[in-house]
């Protein structure tokens, strides 16, 4: 068995273990950021972190493992908080699509050092079709669980998803095309300004508003 097709399955995670794993987890952020994925050795994460090679692989079989736990664990950090953002939106007497839009950019920032480290591990990815093969089946079921909150804010806004695995790759390639810019240019707000426009293209292309359905 591949260490990438061990990475995808799912291991226990005690109480009493649950602290060293997140220890672990938040060294190795800082380190893949400053060194780099392909740089950086597990003696450098343990170092962080402040603990053994010893505790490092009774949680975990790899770096690649650690990292898909990383992924998942933001992942889920930012399905939470664009359900938060969902919340909000439901206890407003009305909401504009252009406040939907924007609720749900707010839910998935930029980030300057997990950005840096997903690139990495993305290309390393692209060289081991084991590991491509466990990303791309992560990167599905986010995308599955993504897609109906994205819908149901814009339906909060009065606009109607009429593609929504079109809208998918879309909002997708949009946002890592301007993450990159928004990085590269963090103190420029016409920057800013041109990432929410790309996304109203994005969102007007691939949704109508409620009242022209109804109209069909």
């Amino acid at each position: 068995m591949t260490s990438a097709e061990t990475a995808a399955r799912p291991r226990r995670v005690t109480r009493r273990r649950a602290q060293t794993r997140q220890r672990l987890l938040d060294a190795a952020l800082t380190v893949f950021a400053e060194e780099g994925f392909g740089r950086s050795t597990v003696d450098q994460v343990c170092e962080r972190a402040g603990y053994t090679r010893g505790a490092f692989y009774s949680n975990f079989t790899s770096l690649d493992e650690l990292f898909l736990a990383m992924w998942e664990q933001r992942s889920g950090a930012m399905l939470a908080d664009l359900r938060e953002a969902l919340d909000r939106l439901g206890s407003l007497e009305t909401v504009s699509a252009d406040e939907a839009l924007l609720a749900v950019l707010d839910a998935v920032p930029v980030d300057d050092a997990w950005y840096r480290v997903t690139a990495e591990f993305t290309a390393h990815a692209l060289r081991n079709p084991a590991l491509r093969r466990v990303m791309a089946a992560r990167e599905q079921a986010i995308h599955d669980t993504l897609l109906p909150l994205v819908e149901a804010a814009l339906a909060r806004g009065g606009r109607v998803v009429t593609d929504r695995t079109g809208l998918g790759h879309a909002l997708v390639a949009v946002h890592d095309g301007t993450t990159v810019q928004c990085l590269m240019e963090p103190d420029d707000e016409a920057v800013r300004r041109r990432r929410e426009e790309l996304f109203r293209h994005v969102v007007n292309a691939y949704s109508t508003t409620a009242d022209s359905t109804k109209q069909r």
